[in-house]
């Protein structure tokens, strides 16, 4: 890591959910491009890991715990890091989670609980964001999505409808902020090969009746057109590109990120 140099020196991010998997190598991929990031994560012990682990290849980090759903916290941690950064120029809104389930048996505790942390802690975080973007002149929201903001897939009704509504959140943060200078996007990956998506093998194997081997062959892979897992750096790589775009030619967008399983 070089950060002295980079890109986005100068430029501080917040990145949540980053703690672990897509999150956490999204905040080592923006500190290689020069941001100070801030690394918010229910998991606090294993954010300041992450800090530490950016602090000590020469980037500057902040590690601190935020429930994405609890407005208070997300206010108080994003106000910390502009206060420490003396600034908020990127928000990426990665926090998430994964429930399996056929709709008739979707409870609805599971069901609010994954909307929550998908779609209001996108909304939270937003909203504790755009002062701090609109008082510099501009800034840049990046939504985590997922093929699934575009297709559906059995056994997942809430992650698909959750996802979905990334993309009207999105949409409408472009037409607010574009005067102002804030752009927007989705990233929207294929199936990355983290713990949420290990989870996921035996349980659809169960709840399709197939093997697991299947699951990952005919359910993840079928459909891309090298039979291979979207990695962490796909996604962060792409992260970074929009973090660094210079204009809001692609604000509003979606990026598909899937080794062609969907094209748009």
């Amino acid at each position: 890591m070089n950060p002295t140099h980079g890109p986005l020196q100068g430029k501080v991010a917040i990145v949540t959910g980053a703690a672990s998997g897509i999150g956490r190598e999204i905040a080592h991929e923006l500190a290689r491009g020069g941001a100070a990031v801030a690394i918010a994560d229910l998991n606090a012990e294993g954010a300041q890991a992450v800090a530490a682990d950016i602090q000590a290849a020469g980037g500057r980090a902040l590690g601190l715990a935020m429930d994405v759903t609890d407005e208070a916290a997300v206010n108080a941690g994003v106000a910390r890091v502009a206060d420490h950064f003396g600034g908020l120029d990127i928000l990426v809104s990665n926090a998430g989670i994964q429930i399996v389930n056929p709709i008739e048996e979707f409870s609805y505790a599971d069901w609010k609980r994954m909307l929550a942390i998908h779609l209001d802690g996108a909304f939270l975080t937003t909203r504790a964001a755009l002062p701090h973007m609109y008082g510099a002149g501009g800034g840049t929201v990046i939504y985590m999505g997922s093929v699934h903001s575009h297709l559906a897939s059995p056994l997942k009704s809430a992650y698909v409808t959750a996802k979905h509504g990334l993309l009207g959140l999105s949409r409408a943060l472009a037409k607010e902020g574009g005067k102002r200078g804030v752009r927007s996007h989705v990233v929207c990956p294929g199936f990355v090969r983290t713990p949420l998506v290990d989870r996921q093998i035996p349980e659809q194997a169960r709840e399709l009746g197939i093997s697991e081997e299947e699951v990952v062959s005919r359910v993840m892979l079928g459909n891309t057109v090298d039979g291979e897992f979207t990695t962490l750096q796909d996604v962060a790589r792409t992260v970074r590109f929009l973090a660094e775009f210079p204009t809001a030619a692609l604000t509003g967008q979606s990026i598909v990120v899937s080794h062609g399983w969907h094209m748009q």
